[in-house]
């Protein structure tokens, strides 16, 4: 059985998601795998100690960040960490080298940004000729060495040709470039949705005659769903707060003039998008991709708070023109208004966008270990955005 260990952590949610998806996808494929999340914090911090000093794991700070609607200065943080993780990178590859010779893997799959390089290292010096692939769950790389490390024994799977330029500037060969067709989505989004759009907009307390949006803000929810929740007061909501149950509790009661419904975390994110008509929320790569994959438009945001590494996918909505790109909440009614408006035309442009990352990736790592022990290459993965 080969062993191929899926690496994450928890700052945000797209990561995990993203381990999940390809582990649950290589299973129902009988692969002949043994899939093992790993999560990269509990390797390099095994005892817990930062959880014990401060009372929170290192992701919750960012975490927390995000749900309060705290991004101003994150970029400037994020070349703090950067700045770390460089000055411990050799205690970090000897914790690292420590965990893969011990647990001896076929295959290290890299899903988070930043720690890549020391990855690379570690698995170089403990399991010599096991190959180190990083899947970008971004649209785009934001560098220096925060998704792509030149000086790395690294494969890079890239889900936009931008991200495939990038690798290409980088100085990575392209034997070590591989390029698939969006974001990794699991497979609920490709299974037949049971939705009933009467019935269940029904049961929601909305009604399945108007227009409805969908408003997320990323697994841990966001005080801006308020804001927008109140600049978009005649438009009927579907608000899905994640693991923010505060934020539900003042959303639900929350006097509007238009129905809305405020949900906490749930798995069936497939079947709700399809309920909606257009997707309301900040431009993080997952909840854009499952909107896109669901037929829906999206309106989204950016400005100053935008985070660095999701400036270029605002940039890819209006590219692909598969949505709007406002600066502020206020500017939403306008920008909903229009996409409702012009519906037909955005769905037409949404439906073109073809995502099959999730299988193209788990084709990509067979033929990279097919590769690496020396057996013909298995299937080419083939991209599907073109932008």
């Amino acid at each position: 059985m080969i062993k191929i260990d899926l690496v994450y952590f928890d700052a945000g949610g797209g990561h995990r998601a993203a381990a999940t998806a390809l582990r649950d996808l290589a299973v129902a494929q009988r692969r002949p795998w043994a899939v093992r999340p790993v999560q990269l914090m509990h390797v390099l911090d095994p005892l817990d100690l930062f959880r014990r000093l401060s009372g929170m794991a290192p992701e919750d700070v960012y975490n927390r960040r995000l749900a309060r609607g705290w991004t101003f200065g994150l970029g400037s943080e994020l070349r703090i960490l950067q700045a770390m993780i460089r000055a411990g990178h050799s205690r970090l590859v000897e914790r690292l080298a420590a965990h893969w010779h011990a647990t001896r893997p076929d295959l290290v799959v890299s899903l988070v940004p930043n720690f890549n390089r020391a990855m690379a290292d570690a698995v170089a010096r403990a399991c010599p000729g096991v190959p180190f692939v990083t899947v970008m769950t971004d649209f785009a790389d934001h560098p220096p060495s925060f998704w792509i490390e030149p000086r790395a024994a690294q494969h890079v799977v890239c889900g936009t040709p931008r991200a495939v330029a990038q690798a290409r500037a980088a100085g990575l060969p392209d034997e070590r470039i591989h390029a698939v067709g969006g974001m990794i989505l699991r497979r609920q989004f490709y299974q037949p949705s049971p939705a009933d759009r009467g019935s269940d907009l029904g049961a929601l307390g909305l009604d399945p005659d108007r227009p409805t949006a969908i408003v997320m803000f990323g697994g841990q929810g966001s005080a801006g769903m308020l804001r927008v929740a109140e600049a978009l007061d005649a438009t009927q909501l579907l608000l899905l707060c994640g693991h923010n149950d505060a934020l539900r509790r003042r959303l639900a009661t929350l006097h509007r003039r238009a129905p809305h419904a405020a949900l906490g975390f749930t798995p069936d994110v497939p079947r709700f998008m399809r309920l909606c008509d257009v997707f309301v929320g900040k431009p993080g790569p997952g909840a854009i991709s499952e909107a896109w994959h669901c037929g829906l438009p999206v309106a989204t945001l950016r400005n100053a708070l935008t985070l660095p590494q999701e400036r270029y996918n605002t940039e890819l909505v209006e590219a692909l023109g598969a949505g709007v790109v406002v600066p502020d909440v206020k500017s939403l009614p306008v920008a909903v208004d229009h996409l409702l408006s012009e519906l037909p035309a955005y769905r037409r442009r949404v439906q073109g966008i073809r995502n099959r990352a999730a299988f193209e990736v788990l084709d990509t790592l067979a033929a990279v270990l097919d590769r690496s022990s020396g057996r013909p290459k298995g299937c080419d993965a083939h991209g599907g955005i073109a932008a």
